[in-house]
């Protein structure tokens, strides 16, 4: 599941809109995961953003006040993020423990949906 710099069908090119889908947690993710028709790097990072990102999102709010432990988490959400943002512009899909194999399986299931709708050329 690598792009090969092929263009998404939001006209960026893959890696950047699987950058793009991390940039602002779920809510690119979102925005990402709805508007992407095509491909499926870009729909495993989108939906990956918003498995992700919505647990930390509660886990930050939740303990994100404690002063030593909140400060842990936010500094480890940031170099998750980091992390993401940086692997998915490579090209890379790169898989968060837990998640990564959800939003791998729903983005081949998509991608092989998407396959059977299309109808062949003769």
């Amino acid at each position: 599941m690598s792009p090969k710099t092929a263009k998404s069908s939001t006209g960026l090119d893959e890696n950047v809109a699987g950058f793009l889908s991390y940039l602002l947690g779920f809510i690119t993710g979102f925005v990402f995961y709805w508007n992407e028709e095509k491909s499926e790097f870009v729909r495993f990072h989108a939906l990956q953003s918003i498995i992700t990102f919505i647990p930390v999102a509660l886990i930050l709010w939740i303990f994100g006040w404690v002063p030593v432990f909140g400060m842990l988490l936010k500094v480890l959400a940031a170099m998750l993020w980091v992390f993401l943002m940086v692997r998915a512009y490579s090209g890379q899909a790169c898989k968060v423990p837990l998640v990564g194999n959800i939003a791998e399986d729903v983005a081949k299931k998509w991608a092989k949906n998407q396959a059977a709708e299309k109808p062949e050329k003769s």
